[in-house]
């Protein structure tokens, strides 16, 4: 069995910073791309930075300059630096991974993690 988890969500003040981690564990062969979403109430989930192996990162348009991600690959991690956090960036973040595990690829989600910027 294969679990995402992730930390470092919180309250910040615009203007702020946070960092968010996600390790990923379990019976694992392989991380191929990790990146994060997020989901603000009212709208749909959408990416926010992903990696994948060998690759530069894709980020939204919205979050380009601000935030940066990054991956350990020895330790199934993936973090999402947020500097300079607006209020439109709260949401809840999730982390996602597309991982081989008993010989099949599938995408793994995490149970997310409370991002809220205020003005």
């Amino acid at each position: 069995q294969v679990q995402l988890v992730e930390s470092g969500g919180g309250l910040v003040q615009a203007g702020g910073s946070l960092r968010l981690s996600c390790a990923a564990s379990g019976s694992i062969a392989t991380i191929n791309i990790m990146g994060w979403h997020r989901q603000a109430p009212g709208n749909e989930r959408e990416l926010v930075a992903r990696l994948e192996i060998g690759a530069t990162a894709d980020y939204a348009d919205s979050v380009k300059g601000r935030f940066t991600i990054s991956r350990d690959n020895a330790k199934n991690m993936v973090y999402l630096q947020m500097n300079s956090l607006k209020p439109e960036d709260t949401a809840v973040y999730y982390c996602n991974a597309l991982i081989s595990s008993g010989g099949l690829w599938r995408s793994y989600w995490g149970r997310g993690t409370q991002v809220t910027v205020s003005s």
